[in-house]
């Protein structure tokens, strides 16, 4: 099983091939990780490999290490584009995620005001309400749907939750009314004797009706960029992601590939 995981709370500055230059935010713990998902794509690998041993960051130590990074950022004249919330698993997890927001905006507004706030969120933790306005303050909510056909969710993201549907997300991210971005991975392959494709004909309809639904400002399409725990996954090629955004393009749909 490959795993590649973020061994601090504050990282980067990386650059994105989505938001550009990004210093990560990691609410997992820093040798484990925490996920309501287990994505047989996700670089972090299987949550059988355990949650490990530091536990979730406190909030004031996220509070104190970010702002020593923002800090020796401006005083080392280093350019940055977006604090993207994302690391060893799902930050809306972290019982204290919305005064963590809080907490980071503040910091954003004294050392980079300029800099956008992103979270990674992988959209399970949107009946919380303490969860949904925190992600409505931040710059770029970006919220997963990997399909709109709960059975194929299930082979790709296999949550957590026996309850967890696409029918029932698809609704709780329409509640943000275009205050969201939707990011959907593509892929094919086979896991534990289980073919996947997301990229059908009754997928792609499937999630254009969903996105039409949820109207959000933008949707991020893209496939597999790193190594994965499942070996046998197929990334899309650029050029069919291109006519899959192009037949959402011809349905109002506001799509970027990266």
């Amino acid at each position: 099983m490959v795993t590649i995981l973020f061994h601090s709370t504050i990282f980067g500055p990386i650059h994105s091939r989505r938001l550009g230059s990004s210093l990560g935010v990691n609410l997992s713990p820093n040798d484990g990780k925490v996920c309501s998902f287990d994505c047989v794509y996700c670089e972090a690998g299987y949550n059988s490999q355990g949650a490990g041993t530091t536990g979730l960051p406190r909030r004031e130590d996220v509070s104190q290490e970010l702002e020593m990074k923002l800090k020796s950022m401006i005083e080392a004249s280093e350019h940055l584009d977006v604090i993207t919330f994302s690391g060893n698993g799902e930050p809306t997890l972290h019982p204290q995620f919305a005064e963590i927001i809080d907490d980071t905006i503040a910091l954003r507004d004294k050392y980079f005001p300029q800099v956008k706030i992103s979270v990674l969120c992988n959209s399970t933790r949107l009946g919380d309400e303490s969860v949904v306005a925190a992600l409505r303050k931040v710059d770029n909510n970006i919220l997963k749907l990997d399909s709109a056909i709960t059975s194929t969710m299930r082979l790709i993201d296999q949550p957590a939750s026996p309850s967890f549907t696409s029918e029932g997300v698809i609704e709780q991210i329409a509640q943000f009314s275009g205050q969201c971005v939707v990011q959907t991975m593509f892929l094919r392959g086979e896991h534990d004797g289980k073919n996947i494709d997301n990229t059908t004909i009754e997928e792609v309809e499937a999630l254009i009706r969903a996105y039409k639904r949820i109207s959000p400002r933008q949707v991020m399409i893209y496939s597999i960029d790193r190594k994965t725990p499942e070996q046998k996954l197929e990334k899309v090629s650029r050029e069919e992601l291109e006519a899959i955004a192009s037949q959402m393009c011809r349905e109002g749909i506001n799509v970027t590939v990266s």
